[in-house]
């Protein structure tokens, strides 16, 4: 199975990708990992890229899709994947789907984790963490035993400048310009497939579950 997680940020489509990759025994692969192992490993093209990043640019997408179709072209990438953030714009799905077919390939399915974005902010916003030990909880899921406090080391907990309802909601205003009109595009292509992510992790991965065994 070739999958695409899509999903709004804090919509769990990372925690889901990786559970299926698990289940499936199928690599999750994710573009911030490749960027890494490229730029870690001083491929032509990471060297390519950390031009970009460290000049605080975004990386063009033929540089991101060659990276890409590198990675799905190994061995353990056979029997299918998960892409886990990419494509995020529509051109990025053509460039894809153009790239895959020329390999004969094509994407099976893409999931969709559907959560609203007011329930997004409250779980983001409900995240704290701890700067010394770097111990996370959430307010509603997973409070710590004193108010405020790590349990692990007891030193006053904070939340994250990227878990404020403004840089959440600034987040999610990207996320409805760029990368939702491809919820469109792949029910257009007759792949998508949509899940109610405000359950549990463990209801939503049931459910994918589900869905997985039909195909």
């Amino acid at each position: 199975m070739k999958i695409i997680m899509l999903g709004a940020p804090g919509a769990g489509k990372g925690t889901q990708a990786i559970r299926i990759a698990e289940r499936y025994r199928i690599p999750h692969v994710s573009t911030g990992d490749i960027f890494r192992s490229n730029i870690k490993g001083g491929t032509e093209l990471g060297k390519k890229a950390k031009d970009y990043i460290d000049k605080g640019q975004l990386v063009p997408d033929e540089l991101t899709i060659g990276m890409l179709l590198d990675r799905i072209s190994q061995p353990d990438c056979e029997g299918g994947y998960v892409l886990d953030g990419f494509p995020r714009t529509i051109p990025q799905a053509e460039s894809l789907k153009e790239a895959l077919e020329k390999r004969g390939e094509r994407i099976d399915l893409a999931l969709d984790i559907e959560v609203p974005d007011a329930h997004i902010v409250r779980r983001m916003g409900g995240r704290r963490a701890c700067p010394k030990c770097g111990a996370t909880y959430h307010l509603e899921f997973a409070p710590p035993e004193r108010e405020g406090l790590c349990d692990r080391c007891g030193s006053e907990l904070i939340t994250r400048s990227d878990d404020k309802a403004e840089t959440v909601q600034g987040r999610l205003d990207v996320y409805h310009r760029q990368t939702y009109p491809l919820i469109s595009y792949y029910r257009e292509e007759g792949i998508l497939r949509e899940i109610d992510g405000t359950k549990t992790p463990d209801e939503v991965f049931s459910a994918l579950e589900a869905l997985l065994s039909e195909v």
